[in-house]
């Protein structure tokens, strides 16, 4: 397993440690469980295949999710760290690889059905955000698979719950952060989840195995933006269309928000996918999307970012909350300008 020591990694390995473990990190723990085998190595070294020598599957897990991370940084270790691990994989004879990635491969765009099955087309445009990130990783994986190496990859929608913090909340999560939901003039945006129970299980399946192949993991169900506002209780702001996407890219051109304004697809454009293969194979979720919001919003404190005023500096709102919340704070400010002048 790649990534051990942090994030899915080391929520991953208390379920695989009753089996035979080499745990690689660049920075292993000064605590380890004595029957895991670790091996302090960056992914991304040229001699990774020694240390793969012997190895039936890995699950790479050594990925950045943090929407907000510095984005060059965040691409030499997603796509050229994966890039490393298969062909690592491929000449130490490993016989399958397990990756993640998201739901938000497929791309948020006008006309698609919902939900979207799981075979349609990745059409999620490539570039220096997260998911471009991830449509490079799952075009690795195509190739790996062209070569003869079993490759499987998960597909999870946002992800919540359990102990990942901040770092891997998506775009949906990320807006929580603000104490209104923003929403499109004309559009009802609907929330798919993953708990990471859920994908931890799935997760475990596929290394030992027992699922193949481009799988979505999901909570069962998803939301309308009205169910998270009774369940959050946070309400709406809505803004036209064009005000959206023209504020969030000039906020990303700015460097007032890291975060890409492609978050933003799925409130133009909802996109969930229907995850049917794992259901085929015998697997059901544990959580509701319901349940997981609940406890989600049970588990974080109250939201501290109010649209119009940052916390700490002109950007505190922005870094914390991403383009969502940057734009919240855009809109709130230009109606207060706009009362001013009324009155």
């Amino acid at each position: 397993m790649t990534g051990a020591a942090s994030g899915l990694g080391r929520a991953l390995l208390p379920r695989l440690a009753a089996r035979e473990v080499v745990a690689l990190d660049a920075a292993v723990p000064l605590v380890r469980d004595p029957s895991v085998t670790w091996r302090q190595v960056d992914v991304r070294d040229p001699l990774l295949a020694e240390h793969l020598t012997g190895v039936a599957t890995v699950v790479h897990l050594a990925i950045d999710l943090d929407l907000l991370a510095e984005p060059v940084a965040r691409t030499a270790l997603n796509v050229r760290g994966t890039a490393s691990v298969l062909e690592a994989a491929l000449s130490a004879g490993v016989r399958r690889v397990v990756l993640v990635t998201s739901v938000d491969v497929y791309g948020s765009h006008p006309g698609q059905p919902l939900p979207l099955p799981e075979s349609a087309a990745l059409l999620a445009p490539a570039g220096d955000s997260l998911t471009g990130d991830l449509v490079e990783v799952e075009r690795l994986a195509d190739h790996a698979l062209r070569t003869g190496l079993d490759v499987v990859v998960l597909r999870p929608a946002a992800l919540m719950g359990g102990s990942l913090g901040p770092s891997h909340d998506g775009s949906l999560l990320h807006s929580l952060s603000a104490t209104r939901l923003l929403a499109v003039r004309g559009v009802e945006p609907l929330w798919q989840l993953c708990h990471v129970d859920d994908l931890l299980a799935v997760l475990e399946l596929a290394a030992l195995g027992r699922v193949s192949g481009a799988l979505a993991v999901t909570c069962d169900g998803w939301l309308t933006q009205r169910e998270v506002e009774q369940l959050s209780g946070r309400r709406r702001l809505e803004l036209p269309a064009a005000v959206v996407v023209s504020t969030a890219e000039r906020l990303h051109r700015i460097g007032a928000t890291p975060a890409s304004p492609g978050e933003l697809d799925r409130l133009l454009h909802p996109l969930v996918v229907d995850g049917a293969a794992l259901r085929a194979a015998g697997w059901t979720p544990s959580w509701t999307s319901a349940a997981a919001l609940t406890a989600h919003v049970a588990s974080r404190p109250a939201p501290t970012v109010r649209a119009g005023l940052p916390a700490a500096g002109a950007t505190a709102g922005a870094t914390a909350a991403g383009a969502t919340v940057a734009l919240l704070g855009t809109a709130a400010m230009v109606r207060r300008v706009r009362r001013r002048r009324r009155l």
